[in-house]
């Protein structure tokens, strides 16, 4: 009996060894430092942080209804109400976000940006990919509406995760809290799908049993399910345009993901797939043809 109690416990300290390595390797993924976005973004050609240091922006700092503080920055050059709030990707911050701002301040629209949980100057213990991260884009929204009041557009541009969160919060928010549209970036349509894919990609691992190992320590330690974030379950409730965008070479998150989401979206939708680029590098391999794709979605939804 002593030996099958041994036993017993011996799997039970595995199993729960396992579930937590797992879901600390969701919850905590390593995040990159300042010095390593601003060196890869300046390598990328986007030289563009002495600039933003000396312009003129208003520090935006939004409580969340998790008990942090989401921090940002707003850049209202422009008479207008009209505003782009920017998402961006998991392990970066706001240093990421600089060059879609230079895109959309260009064509003349305001733009709010912040970190996310658990990035940047944010509060927040956990990463969770949109899970969480679309209860503080809500609250970004309800910053914005304050400071801008009634008129205008608000739109939503996310990279990978922040596109991720941006569909989410689009297949969440009742009608008059939603956007006006959205850019949505290189996202997953599912993150079980895509942890699916990267387990068979890097590691040459099945899903089973993992993911559902992972799946209950998650729903345990964190309050949801892998399945919970997941674009493709709410995508035919997103009733505002959206534009897709994804390179065709992006082999982190393939761009089928972007080809199925829009298929399933009901209503106006734009894709755009960029020639060149790996994961999240569409706007710095494409430039011209990127910023012609936003351009003529914003004349389409927003005719001048």
């Amino acid at each position: 009996m002593k030996k099958w109690l041994a036993v017993f416990g011996s799997v039970c300290a595995v199993i729960l060894a396992a579930g937590i390595g797992l879901t600390n390797v969701i919850m905590f993924i390593k995040k990159k430092t300042d010095e390593e976005i601003m060196k890869k973004e300046i390598a990328d050609g986007h030289d563009i942080f002495e600039s933003f240091h000396t312009m003129e922006k208003e520090e935006a700092v939004i409580p969340s209804r998790h008990g942090y503080d989401i921090k940002g920055y707003y850049i209202a050059p422009y008479d207008t109400a009209n505003t782009i709030i920017i998402c961006h990707g998991v392990t970066v911050n706001v240093f990421n976000s600089l060059k879609y701002m230079h895109l959309f301040l260009d064509l003349g629209w305001n733009v709010l940006m912040y970190d996310h949980r658990r990035h940047g100057k944010s509060g927040g213990k956990t990463t969770s990919y949109g899970y969480f991260e679309k209860d503080d884009l809500q609250e970004a929204m309800n910053w914005v509406r304050k400071k801008t009041g009634a008129g205008g557009l608000i739109g939503i541009h996310g990279e990978s995760m922040g596109a991720v969160t941006a569909l989410l919060y689009a297949g969440d928010c009742q009608d008059n809290d939603c956007a006006d549209f959205y850019i949505a970036d290189c996202p997953f349509a599912s993150f079980r799908g895509q942890l699916a894919y990267r387990l068979k990609r890097e590691f040459r691992l099945p899903a089973w049993p993992i993911l559902p190992l992972a799946d209950v320590f998650l729903r345990i330690r964190e309050g949801y399910r892998i399945r919970d974030v997941s674009p493709l379950s709410v995508i035919s409730r997103i009733k505002q345009p959206v534009l897709f965008i994804h390179s065709k070479k992006d082999d982190y998150i393939p761009p089928a993901s972007s080809e199925l989401l829009y298929r399933r979206k009901r209503g106006p939708k734009m894709l755009y797939l960029a020639e060149s680029g790996g994961h999240a590098m569409s706007y710095t391999k494409n430039p011209e043809s990127y910023r012609n794709a936003v351009q003529t979605f914003l004349e389409t939804i927003a005719p001048t």
